[in-house]
């Protein structure tokens, strides 16, 4: 071991008290996907039927905070603050920054639609390093509270306004920092987690403070652990969408003029009709031959594109949280050679990247620009250069280097890979269906991924006609009066999780249910790291945390460019099992995982 990673080790245990989250509700293996591995290996449909049914987690908790009627009292509180000239703010980091983005896009698109922009402008989403955190995650953002203070003070966080401090484990330091910054400006702010108060009362302080705190409203959408062993993208996300959907519908309808009535209890007859349908055996098999489909273009090395115009975020959301779940390379901007070509990519219909941003969003993007003197406020001094650092790759114009747009194709055409459509019934299907076409007659293969009412299915599978070998899946919706299309978006989230998930471990990047290739990129996911070691080696925590850091100094120069990586969970796994260096062991993995 060097003495930088030693020295590295050492920090992070004098601190690790804080971010050891073993106990957590949301860190433990869920008992219906423990073989989940083995399963899948055999019958990809099966192990979606598993996926599947440990999402049923999310119905019974939405059953329960319905019929407690708290969706209309918060509901209503949101309703008046709009109503006096307030805003609504979502705050987040990793997945729940990027619901937060999501629910920013759901509002303005039904607001811009209707023409009124006053009531468009009234949402904000903050996530932890601005909007490029879409992409990639900002090193070291959500484990500063006073960054998630900055982030939403900039903003000018007032009285008027109602703050959602969203976090999945309920302990993340920069959601904690937009609560308290609420607080201090005088909103009205909702905590929103998924774990047991008990359970974070008692073992993370900073959790306990705002728990305890009379003034912040809590709410707790506990669903149990994850399908994914602390993977909180999946269930965690899943509920506070539901919640979250329902809220803002209620408060739309009121704000039209529509009927509101009974509109919770509407939301939730609607998902117990979408979950009859995900547990149907018919439909895992059919959505099956979508995750062959990309796992045989991944294990050849080739691309996939996702082609996507309405629910474009939801698909960008799940395809860049393949990342640091997954270590799969993330986006790579159009010019940067240097990086690892990405597994997978989204295109927009629009030809620029500027249109195809501001229509992602619904609105430009919001990045960040910090001087060298707001940094030193804000951090240590020997955190002031990397930070610096940092805050030089995630501005405006480094976000437009991802070309999403059409123009963006001419460096991702697919050239024997795979091309994928993913569609509501707001979009213009002929123009996602030109796109498979294009990717065909360049030797691609191609899907579909069609969300609608059932009296559409017939005009989905039309591209059939077009294109005999393109694998069309329709996922039936229920059909509303619902005004943000709240049915869609649950359905396009929980079944991209399912599709992404499934992927990922028939090749072979989850262990059982643990996510053994997590990326080690804050203190929470080091803990994680730390653990899963500990677990699969027998070494005591200080111990594995220490090889950790070894392995991490010895991928870190490919991670900050971007390059593909060996998996530092798998290496240590396999340097303490056969007594390996660091180049023995990734050159064995390598080879077991090309096998």
């Amino acid at each position: 071991m060097s003495e930088t990673s030693k020295r590295r080790s050492e920090d992070f245990l004098k601190i690790s008290s804080q971010f050891k989250l073993g106990g957590l509700v949301t860190e433990g293996s869920h008992s219906v996907t423990t073989n989940l591995s083995e399963v899948a290996a055999k019958d990809t449909a099966a192990g979606l039927g598993l996926l599947f049914q440990a999402d049923e987690d999310v119905l019974i908790k939405f059953r329960e905070v319905v019929r407690s009627g708290r969706l209309e009292i918060v509901a209503a509180t949101v309703l008046a603050a709009v109503k006096s000239g307030g805003r609504i703010f979502f705050t987040g980091c990793g997945s729940t920054g990027r619901l937060g983005i999501l629910l920013d896009s759901v509002w303005r698109d039904f607001w811009g639609q209707h023409g009124n922009a006053d009531i468009e402008n009234r949402t904000f989403s903050i996530m932890a390093g601005g909007d490029y955190a879409l992409i990639k995650a900002v090193e070291g953002f959500e484990d500063f509270t006073a960054f998630g203070k900055k982030q939403i003070n900039d903003l000018k966080v007032s009285a008027k306004d109602v703050v959602f401090a969203i976090t999945e484990g309920g302990e993340t330091s920069f959601v904690i920092g937009t609560a308290w910054a609420g607080v201090e400006a005088g909103a009205k702010v909702y905590f929103v987690y998924n774990n047991p108060d008990d359970i974070l009362c008692q073992q993370v302080e900073r959790s306990r403070e705002v728990i305890q705190d009379d003034r912040i409203e809590k709410l707790n959408l506990t669903t149990g652990p994850m399908a994914i062993t602390g993977s909180t993208r999946m269930q965690a996300t899943s509920i506070q969408l539901c919640v979250m959907l329902a809220v803002l519908e209620i408060v739309s309808r009121e704000l039209t003029g529509a009927d509101a009535k009974d509109v919770a209890a509407q939301f939730l007859a609607g998902v117990e009709e979408l979950f009859v349908t995900l547990r149907s055996p018919e439909l895992h098999g059919q959505i099956a031959q979508l995750v062959t489909l990309e796992e045989t273009i991944y294990r050849s090395n080739q691309k996939n594109n996702y082609h996507a115009d309405h629910v474009g975020i939801d698909v960008l959301t799940d395809t860049t949280e393949r990342s640091p779940t997954y270590c799969t390379p993330p986006f790579r901007k159009f010019d940067d050679t240097a990086a690892t070509e990405s597994w997978a990519y989204l295109f927009l219909p629009d030809h620029s990247t500027d249109a195809a941003w501001a229509n992602l969003l619904k609105r430009q993007p919001r990045c960040l620009e910090w001087s060298r003197e707001e940094i030193v406020k804000l951090v240590s001094e020997d955190k002031i250069a990397r930070t610096v650092e940092i805050m030089g790759k995630i501005g405006p114009g480094e976000l437009q280097r991802y070309h999403v747009g059409i123009n963006g194709l001419a460096q991702r055409e697919p050239k024997g890979g795979s091309a994928i459509a993913i569609l509501s019934r707001q979009d213009e299907a002929e123009v996602q269906w030109q796109q498979l076409e294009r990717a065909a007659k360049r030797g691609a293969k191609t899907g579909q991924l069609f969300f609608g009412h059932q009296s559409t299915a017939a005009g989905a599978h039309a591209i059939k006609k077009r294109l005999p070998e393109c694998v069309s899946v329709f996922v039936p919706v229920p059909q509303t009066a619902f005004l943000l299309d709240g049915m869609a978006r649950v359905a396009v989230k929980l079944v991209m999780n399912a599709i992404s998930t499934c992927t990922m471990v028939r090749l072979g990047r989850v262990m059982g249910n643990y996510m053994v290739w997590v990326v080690p990129s804050n203190l929470k996911l080091i803990d994680r790291a730390t653990r899963y070691i500990t677990k699969l080696t027998g070494l005591n925590y200080e111990a594995a945390n220490g090889l950790l850091f070894e392995i991490i100094e010895y991928v870190e120069p490919r991670m900050k460019l971007d390059q593909a990586y060996p998996p530092v969970v798998g290496m240590a796994v396999l340097r303490v099992r056969e007594n390996l260096t660091n180049e023995q062991a990734e050159a064995k993995l390598m080879v077991r995982l090309n096998a």
